[in-house]
């Protein structure tokens, strides 16, 4: 919602700012779609030129973050941390029976609780191999958190590739704008015998070109790149989340330890509160039992 309010502030600042100086939007109106156009036209070829065809899927399928918001919310750390705790519990208690739920995550009964969390393949398969990871009997625990840390730094990478290439694009749009007035002024010098106020409307609709560039790429499309790579940073901490606690797992802390760790590794406007979150897990043993 914050995100159409901003594009809203934007176009009535802008273009209202103008009006009230006198302009006229006849003449923006009038060279827009020739000048979208070229500026727009020439944006999307250079972009998908690029990248190939799941980037560009990629990035038109991340543009509704931008709106949306992140994906994960404080209910689901807090069910995350509740997940953990229920399989580390479980783990220490017979660690054979984890295992069928994590061989298995859409049939087990634990993962089945969570279901947003359950839905997200890449958050199931980072629990499911840490904790198979723990009963491969590796020597030192920092083997496993050295590949997480990899596996992740790796995912995140993928992950901000939409909002590079947003970027990308948000920087070559007012050189695009500019090859846009160029043209308008070749148009322009072309029909130099014209009267003054007919090629004033014409160097006017070229100016069009330098305005609807600058004003794509530092308006717009820069706005959204940076946006989209803050929400990317701010859901990565859901995963960095699962590292953190199965790493304490791994170091064998107690269960009630390795969750604190999490709880206190949560970005603070998504943490639980310590009593918010003792509830929960109060919750999670009376069903368990």
């Amino acid at each position: 919602m914050i995100g159409i309010i901003g594009i809203v502030i934007i176009f009535a600042m802008v273009f209202g700012g103008y009006l009230a100086a006198g302009g006229k939007l006849g003449i923006i109106m009038t060279a827009l779609p020739f000048e979208m156009m070229i500026i727009g036209g020439a944006a999307l070829g250079a972009f998908m030129l690029s990248t190939d065809a799941a980037g560009a899927k990629h990035t038109a399928k991340d543009i509704v973050k931008i709106f949306r918001g992140p994906k994960w919310k404080q209910e689901d750390y807090r069910d995350l941390l509740c997940l953990l705790f229920e399989l580390i519990r479980l783990g220490r208690q017979n660690p054979v029976a984890v295992e069928e739920h994590i061989e298995a995550p859409q049939e087990s009964a634990i993962f089945g609780r969570y279901p947003r969390i359950l839905s997200d393949k890449e958050a199931i398969a980072l629990i499911s191999d840490t904790i198979r990871s723990a009963s491969m009997n590796y020597d030192d625990p920092r083997q496993v958190e050295d590949v997480l840390e990899k596996r992740m730094e790796a995912n995140l990478h993928h992950a901000l590739q939409p909002s590079y290439a947003l970027q990308t694009v948000a920087d070559g749009l007012p050189a695009l704008g500019i090859i846009a007035a160029v043209l308008g002024v070749i148009k322009t010098m072309a029909s130099i015998d014209q009267p003054p106020e007919i090629l004033g409307k014409m160097i006017g609709g070229a100016l069009v070109g330098t305005f609807l560039g600058v004003f794509l790429a530092y308006g717009l499309v820069g706005p959204f790149a940076a946006k989209l790579r803050a929400m990317v940073e701010e859901d990565a901490h859901f995963y960095q989340l699962i590292r953190e606690v199965l790493v304490a797992n791994l170091h064998n802390h107690a269960a009630n330890i390795c969750i604190e760790v999490g709880r206190q590794n949560t970005p603070s406007h998504r943490r639980p509160s310590f009593s918010e979150l003792e509830e929960a897990l109060k919750t999670v043993k009376q069903e368990a039992a």
